[in-house]
């Protein structure tokens, strides 16, 4: 099985997110994709994040009638800080015969050198690099990989869509609308609970 991993806060998961399961679903060959919510992600220590569980809800909500799509809550499970390797080496462990793909964007490709045991990630799933729209991408040789880990980096183009989940949050705060950015059903969960309201 070829599966893709796609980790992040998703506070909240909009529609640049599905774009960009959906085009790595696609260009990887890949059979399906889990969104993983972060439980306690290392490099957001200092941030508000919304509770693990509404945000796996609205997840559930935007993957549903899509089979190839999947939450896995397994980071929310885990106490403490939650890091790639260990979630990858679990996954590994429950079945080695999967081909893992783990899916970041191009933003974190200048972070990659500083992530823990980046040379177990490498190990343990291909690294898909995701590029909104003909950005250039920094070189790989730039970020001084071992070539062992360049060789594990994948490049999947998306179409140049300017969504972010920060910017979700300020416009629900600001009290503007957020139809088209997200799932109707994460847009009417956002506002059944008062998420995102100052």
């Amino acid at each position: 099985m070829r599966l893709g991993l796609f980790g992040g806060t998703f506070d909240p998961v909009h529609l640049g997110h599905l774009i960009v399961a959906e085009q790595c679903r696609e260009q990887c060959d890949l059979d399906a994709v889990w969104f993983i919510p972060a439980g306690s992600p290392p490099h957001k220590r200092d941030a508000t994040i919304t509770d693990g569980k509404m945000r796996a809800n609205m997840l559930e909500f935007a993957v549903a009638g899509m089979p190839q799509f999947a939450v896995s809550q397994m980071e929310l499970d885990q106490p403490g800080l939650t890091f790639t390797v260990d979630t990858l080496r679990k996954l590994h462990d429950e079945d080695p015969n999967r081909d893992l793909f783990f899916v970041i964007g191009a933003d974190s490709l200048s972070e990659l050198p500083t992530w823990r045991e980046l040379d177990k990630i490498a190990e343990l799933a291909t690294i898909v690099v995701t590029n909104r729209g003909e950005r250039p991408l920094p070189s790989f040789d730039s970020l001084g990989l071992a070539d062992a880990i360049a060789s594990r980096l994948q490049t999947v183009t998306i179409p140049g869509i300017d969504l972010s989940s920060s910017s979700i949050r300020d416009r629900v705060a600001a009290g503007q609308s957020i139809r088209f950015m997200v799932p109707r059903a994460v847009e009417a969960y956002i506002a059944e609970h008062g998420l995102y309201r100052e």
